[in-house]
């Protein structure tokens, strides 16, 4: 037995015994070394888990865009707009304006009419003893009757006519004027004299020449812007 031991470890015998050696300390060193990382690594797999809340934790998402609608929008209808034409400012006549009363007409006297009025066709004249137009009319009364003012107006003359006697005028609103004849000789009234309708302006005489056949009367006669008017129409406007 000691022989054997001796021969082996002599000669190649104590080399592989050697080479087995550190074949043997080398695999258990590499176990030793490189087997405890696995289970280190194996430890940590625990710790990792840890950290799993924290991948957890909220993120805030963007919000999601609104859909837009893709469904057809309908024109609308045009709409149509009337243009007013801007007029003109008018100028305002800030002038005042005073009312007047109605005109107011009445008969100079009441009575039979011994002549009409008649332009269109001439008449007899008793005084004169001829055909002639007749301007006026003639309305029968008393002598000393009063006359009055057939509408409002202003007196223009009082004269002595040669042919119709005292005579009154009288011009008032709308181009007329009037005329009484065959006054007395002295009126009540004078040239400038504003006078109402109604008013007394003087009394039937006998003073016409031309008229002088015909009993007592009153000679009315109306013209407008210088034409003679029916008096009839005048008095009933």
């Amino acid at each position: 037995m000691e022989h054997k031991l001796k021969s082996i470890l002599s000669g190649t015998g104590f080399y592989l015994l050697l080479a087995v050696c550190l074949i043997t300390a080398a695999v258990s060193g590499w176990f030793l070394l490189f087997g405890r990382d696995e289970p280190a690594v194996e430890e940590a797999a625990p710790q990792a888990a840890v950290s799993a809340p924290v991948e957890s934790a909220y993120v805030p998402q963007p919000e999601p865009e609104p859909e837009e609608d893709e469904s057809p929008v309908e024109a609308s209808a045009p709409v149509e707009v009337e243009i007013v034409p801007t007029m003109p400012e008018a100028e305002i006549d800030d002038t005042p304006v005073m009312a007047e009363p109605p005109q107011l007409v009445v008969e100079p006297l009441k009575g039979e009419v011994l002549m009409a009025f008649s332009v269109d066709q001439l008449v007899y004249s008793p005084t004169l003893a001829d055909w002639r137009t007749h301007d006026g009319v003639d309305i029968s009364a008393k002598p000393g009757a009063t006359v009055l003012a057939a509408t409002a107006g202003t007196v223009s003359s009082v004269e002595d006519h040669p042919l119709m006697g005292t005579t009154v005028v009288i011009d008032h609103a709308g181009g007329y004027t009037t005329t009484y004849s065959n006054l007395q000789a002295k009126p009540t009234v004078q040239p400038g004299d504003l006078v109402t309708a109604g008013q007394i302006i003087g009394a039937v005489g006998t003073t016409a020449s031309a008229e002088a056949a015909q009993s007592p009367h009153l000679h009315f006669s109306v013209t407008r812007d210088g034409e003679a008017v029916d008096p009839s129409e005048f008095l009933n406007r």
